[in-house]
């Protein structure tokens, strides 16, 4: 470590020209790269609009993304790194969840609109309070914008670009992305919708995922730098296979890891559909499986044939949901219940988690309106269970075993939902058992009769090899390879903080924090 990286106090922000830019990527990298440096440093994003959440040791929950910076940084997930979460329940409501816990369901004009000064105000005191909790622990505190800061329509009260900037007084880089193309306009005009103040607290830029010749770039670099008197800090390439947890968005389809052992390509492949829900949460669930080499992997959308992709499926998926009685009222009108019933007559497997597995059971009875407007909706009466959603949110990390065909592996996830499940019917198996030290053992899930079907609320099963292995054969693939996630996460980490290292100006970007 360097003597000017063991005096670093300050923060940092990091602000996109768009949605997707790589702030994202750049703040876990960062995070990776100066903790490599022995800097004691933290992950925050003020406010974040994302249906993949992570449960925190202290009991609530935060963004996938936050989770990931954490990770980079050597640390547990903790709810001061993302005090504000949006969790988007329909087109124009979302619940809102301060300090981990979610406290309301507000509609659109309550955060943007005439009405949102009560919100914000209370948003931006969290805000605040976690900020100030990170910076009197840590030295550094690395800073994710939300979208872009030059959303002139958002920018009163804003608590997650620039609003935030100038409350707590940080320096802000922006980064763009190149291979969408014009990249120079991006970062030119995102600078010049700020206020005054606000450019000349923007210290520099970075553009990423550029591919090619960086001479070919140098010229516009150059007039860059002399039109607005601010330093490229670096020129990221685009970096292929780059397996991360998402922030939100699905990545399309299978892309194993190239690093592999393992030469599949003659092999026997488990051939897995996952539906994909208008309100899809925790989809990272399925990232092992997409990075599997022996699974041919898919997402099944409403632009897909859902017939062909039903046939060549061995296993079929129901994900978690954010609505689920409107995710299941969608499910009926693309007919995809039929397709999962013609799937199991022949001899296809099933599982649901989470909300997947309450739309597999009986009943779902929200009489509350807890995520929607109240009512109860038949489920496609698959398992034996009936759901009754109710306000207190069950967010906890848990531990056990996993019981599959005479078979057991142990298992670390978590759970994160507001319905209770409970069997109609007795002597089914349950194929999870809990062993948490925070509260009594207990069984969560069940497998149908025929052993066709497995509903569990537990995510994170995926992530444990063991357990992964047992599921795969289970659905099928009887010599199942072990893959571990945990481990590709931390390769992925090193080589994004390696190529952060080789292609940012380090000494320079530690210069503007403050």
């Amino acid at each position: 470590m360097k003597a000017a990286d063991s005096q670093i106090q300050g923060a940092l922000m990091v602000q996109g020209t768009t949605s997707d830019a790589g702030k994202s990527t750049l703040v876990a990298g960062l995070c990776r790269l100066f903790a490599r440096k022995g800097v004691k440093v933290a992950p925050f994003k003020p406010q974040n609009m994302a249906l993949n959440s992570a449960v925190t040791l202290d009991g609530g929950e935060i963004g996938r993304a936050q989770a990931l910076q954490a990770t980079a940084c050597y640390l547990a997930p903790h709810t001061d790194f993302n005090p504000v979460l949006l969790k988007p329940s329909s087109d124009t409501g979302a619940q809102v969840i301060i300090h981990g816990k979610a406290l309301t369901t507000l509609e659109a004009n309550a955060f943007f609109g005439p009405q949102s000064r009560g919100y914000k105000a209370h948003a931006l005191t969290a805000v605040m309070q976690s900020y100030q909790r990170l910076t009197a622990q840590y030295q550094l505190v690395l800073i994710e914008g939300a979208g872009s800061p030059a959303e002139i329509n958002l920018r009163q009260g804003d608590i997650a670009n620039m609003g935030f900037a100038e409350v707590a007084n940080c320096p802000v880089i922006i980064i763009a992305d190149i291979d969408k193309g014009g990249v120079f306009a991006h970062l030119v005009g995102t600078l010049a919708l700020l206020s005054e103040t606000e450019q000349a607290r923007v210290k520099g830029f970075v553009i990423n995922r550029f591919r090619g010749d960086i001479s070919l770039l140098q010229s516009g670099i150059d007039w860059l730098e002399n039109h607005t008197q601010k330093p490229v800090l670096g020129v990221l390439p685009y970096l292929h296979d780059l397996h991360l947890d998402a922030e939100d968005a699905l990545i399309p389809q299978s892309n194993s890891v190239t690093s592999s052992p393992v030469n599949s390509a003659e092999r026997t492949k488990l051939k897995v559909l996952v539906l994909v829900f208008p309100r899809i949460s925790n989809h990272t669930d399925f990232d092992p499986l997409r990075l599997h080499p022996q699974i041919e992997f898919s997402y099944l959308s409403l632009a897909d044939n859902p017939l062909q992709s039903v046939i060549q499926a061995d296993l079929i998926i129901l994900p978690g949901s954010k609505n689920v009685r409107a995710d299941l009222a969608f499910m009926r009108q693309l007919g995809w219940d039929k397709l999962v019933s013609k799937h199991l007559r022949y001899g296809g497997k099933v599982i649901g988690i989470c909300g997947g597995y309450q739309m597999l059971g009986q009943h779902i009875n929200d009489p509350q309106g807890i995520e929607d407007t109240a009512g109860c909706e038949q489920g496609l009466g698959l398992l034996a269970i009936t759901t009754e959603l109710m306000e207190h949110k069950t967010l906890t990390q848990v531990s056990g075993y996993l019981h599959l065909n005479g078979q057991q592996a142990s298992f670390c996830g978590y759970e994160i939902h507001c319905g209770q499940s409970t069997s109609t019917l007795s002597g089914l198996a349950t194929p999870i058992e809990l062993t948490t030290a925070s509260f009594a053992p207990k069984s969560d899930g069940q497998i149908s009769a025929d052993n066709q079907i497995f509903g569990t609320y537990i995510h994170g099963l995926f992530d444990q090899p063991d357990a992964c292995q047992l599921i795969l054969q289970w659905a099928g693939l009887e010599q199942a390879d072990l893959i571990d996630i945990n481990q590709i996460r931390e390769q992925q980490l090193n080589r994004l903080a390696d190529v952060l290292e080789a292609h940012l100006d380090v000494d320079k970007l530690t210069g503007v924090i403050a």
